[in-house]
């Protein structure tokens, strides 16, 4: 399944690349109004210029001599790059009488009538003066007008580029504070399994999850009622035949003895067999209900070890082969906050299994090291991860040739989670080239 991206994510790249988009368009739209008020600025200080250089002019003009010449006037502070007014002063053939010092004497080629005319380069004002015949004509740089509207739009878009970022920054604490109860109701429906199904209890959640939450926890009741009925129907049916099945070995058995030297005692053994498989499932179905109650974990941190040393000399007493090669320091102990009845039923489950599964004639290492690590070591046939985590499903066995009902490790692991420990199965080969079965209860 691919990776899908989280809401969190969705939201902060489509919230951050909202308010990049909508900033954008606002300082289009903002370079789009200022230029036309720009325009209108530029047009109205063109228009007043014009009209209040003309009367100046005129009356230069009448106190001269000589008007045949046409005259530049010098700016009494030499040239200055940042000026962009031009003018001219020309008659009514169009001869310039006078222009500006930033000009040249060249005519305009706006044509003497009053008002704005605009080409590539300038846009130009013209007023009349003398009864037509002077005319005056101011013009403005249109390159002039698209530098002060790109400085204009530059003034508003480098504020936002500043503020994006520290934006996008405010748009990732928002989303994360606002996507904070989603997380927390995930990880509370995440930490629920057939060992805790209590109900949800998040304060302060927001309107929108709490029918989310309301849903789940009526599905973890569900799910309780079920499990506890299946649960007891194990446990209560596991406990209920546990004397028949006593009883009907114990007629079996005397059965054999009656039938010595009889043709019909193979067939009472098979009986005794089969009734002894089917004991021995009952039990395991009983441990399993048990583990499925959650008994393994505990408040009080006991010492396990004594536990260990108690199921070995169990097996020791039961075993006449010398079979089983426990190693403990003395000093060395193993406080956890486990069941003492469950952490046996671990151990006996996995003795059983090495004893079991293990090579007849080989001797099965029991081990507890430093740090609590419990290890039980037999000799077996290589097994490929594959077959490790096979074996470790319900009611399936390494060796089917070998009796057993296949729930040993599943009712092992079931346990040793509710202890915050874990069961790690390992096929080695030592440098003699002999293959191992390793099963180590690390806490």
């Amino acid at each position: 399944m691919p990776n899908q991206p989280s809401i969190s994510r969705l939201l902060t790249v489509w919230l951050s690349g909202g308010l990049l988009v909508f900033w954008l368009i606002a300082v289009g739209l903002g370079v789009y109004v200022m230029q036309d008020e720009f325009g209108e600025i530029f047009d109205s200080s063109l228009q007043e210029t014009a009209e209040r250089l003309a009367p100046l002019v005129v009356d230069d003009l009448f106190l001269r001599d000589d008007n045949t010449a046409t005259r530049q006037l010098e700016s009494l502070y030499g040239t200055m790059p940042d000026e962009y007014l031009t003018y001219q002063v020309r008659d009514a053939s169009g001869r310039v009488l006078l222009h500006s010092h930033n000009v040249a004497a060249d005519p305009y080629p706006a044509p003497l009538k009053a008002g704005f005319w605009e080409d590539e380069h300038r846009r130009i004002y013209t007023v009349s003066a003398v009864s037509g015949t002077v005319f005056v004509q101011v013009a403005d740089s249109l390159d002039h007008r698209k530098e002060a509207a790109t400085e204009g739009g530059f003034a508003l878009l480098l504020p936002g580029l500043l503020l994006l970022p520290l934006s996008v920054l405010a748009v990732i604490y928002i989303v994360k504070r606002a996507v904070r109860p989603v997380d927390q109701l995930r990880q509370a429906i995440s930490s629920k399994d057939s060992g805790n199904l209590s109900e949800i209890e998040l304060d302060r959640m927001p309107v929108e999850l709490q029918p989310i939450m309301h849903s789940v926890n009526l599905l973890l009741t569900r799910l309780r009622g079920a499990l506890e009925a299946e649960r007891e129907l194990t446990a209560n049916s596991a406990h209920e035949l546990r004397t028949p099945i006593a009883g009907a070995l114990a007629q079996t058995q005397m059965l054999i003895s009656e039938l010595a030297q009889s043709p019909a005692q193979p067939r009472a053994m098979q009986v005794e067999s089969a009734l002894q498989k089917l004991a021995t499932l009952n039990e395991r179905l009983l441990q399993l209900a048990r583990a499925e109650a959650g008994i393994g974990a505990s408040g009080n941190a006991v010492d396990l070890a004594p536990i260990l040393d108690l199921v070995v000399e169990e097996f020791d007493r039961r075993d006449s082969s010398g079979r089983l090669i426990y190693q403990r320091d003395a000093g060395l102990s193993l406080i956890k906050p486990a069941n003492p009845d469950a952490f046996a039923i671990i151990l006996r489950n996995l003795i059983e299994n090495a004893l079991l599964y293990g090579a007849a004639d080989a001797p099965v290492h029991i081990e507890m090291g430093q740090g609590g690590a419990i290890t039980i070591r037999n000799k077996a046939s290589a097994m490929s991860d594959e077959e490790l985590a096979h074996i470790r499903r319900r009611f399936v066995r390494g060796d089917n040739t070998k009796p057993g009902s296949g729930l040993g490790l599943a009712i092992t692991e079931r346990l040793l989670a509710q202890m915050n420990a874990r069961l790690e199965l390992s096929s080695i080969t030592t440098e003699a080239g002999q293959s191992l079965f390793q099963a180590k209860i690390a806490f």
